[in-house]
């Protein structure tokens, strides 16, 4: 879909150590600089879609819906990378946008995934690919190093205009000392554990920043449906010899989700 960069790889052995301890990987190669362009053109095209009233943050399922954004997060090299982490048989669950705006004053507060999340086992892997460079500047991620290992914090309701989620960690939680900013150049992703604390800051820039989402599982997560009913599964490698949860429907062509939770089935007749 779009040129590979000449230096994406595997994971080395002290990379997939440094997840297990840090929660995170940065600054992975997936495409060359000269994808800018298409990257910016695939988030035009896909964002134009939705109507002034819907915010494209508070939309998910995109790879339900779009074969754009379906084989976007089926580009081999960054299933290799998941792969290094889960193994070879694991699901796609989950595709999003994650846009701030030049001064638009959202803000993404400290939190775990898992939170959010009812999986079990916990073991979600997130790709977050940036479709323009991301940096301190316009509101990269943060990260707190090591924070998935020290169990579920205590998380409180915030229902602050400006948040995109609605559920924050105090900073009085946080070892100021572990935080990193996720700086990425567009067309690099980082991974991150479903148990890392983190977040981002507004982007007070002129630089618009945006990251595409990709939720991987290794097969054996199973979802409780009478939390998430919408919940469904895509295969992304090997074989799903457990089955524990609905399947989606692989897209085979371009509709468009406009809330955050949806069925496969609810963009059939718009393909």
């Amino acid at each position: 879909m779009f040129k590979i960069s000449t230096k994406a790889r595997r994971l080395t052995e002290e990379e997939k150590l440094k997840y297990k301890e840090d929660g995170y990987l940065t600054g992975l190669p997936v495409f060359d600089t000269q994808a800018k362009e298409d990257l910016n053109d695939l988030f035009v095209s896909l964002s134009s879609r939705l109507s002034n009233d819907i915010d494209i943050n508070q939309t998910n399922m995109w790879h339900k819906a779009s074969l754009k954004f379906y084989n976007l997060c089926r580009t081999p090299v960054i299933l290799d990378y998941v792969e290094d982490l889960l193994g070879p048989n694991f699901f796609q669950w989950g595709g999003q946008f994650f846009l701030k705006e030049p001064k638009d004053g959202s803000i993404v507060p400290w939190h775990q995934d898992a939170q959010y999340w009812p999986l079990s086992p916990s073991k979600s892997v997130t790709v977050w690919l940036a479709l323009y460079d991301a940096d301190e500047q316009n509101a990269a991620m943060k990260v707190v190093k090591g924070s998935h290992n020290e169990g579920m914090f205590k998380h409180h309701t915030n229902k602050a205009s400006n948040f995109v989620l609605d559920q924050e960690v105090s900073t009085e939680q946080i070892k100021q000392e572990d935080i990193v900013s996720l700086n990425l150049k567009a067309g690099e992703i980082s991974l991150h554990d479903d148990g890392l604390l983190h977040g981002s800051e507004a982007n007070n820039s002129n630089r618009r920043r945006c990251g595409v989402t990709m939720r991987f599982a290794p097969v054996n997560v199973k979802a409780d449906l009478s939390v998430w009913p919408h919940f469904e599964t895509q295969l992304a490698r090997g074989i799903d010899s457990f089955k524990n949860n609905p399947i989606a429907e692989i897209p085979r062509g371009e509709a468009t989700p406009v809330r955050k939770f949806q069925y496969s089935k609810e963009f059939v007749n718009d393909w």
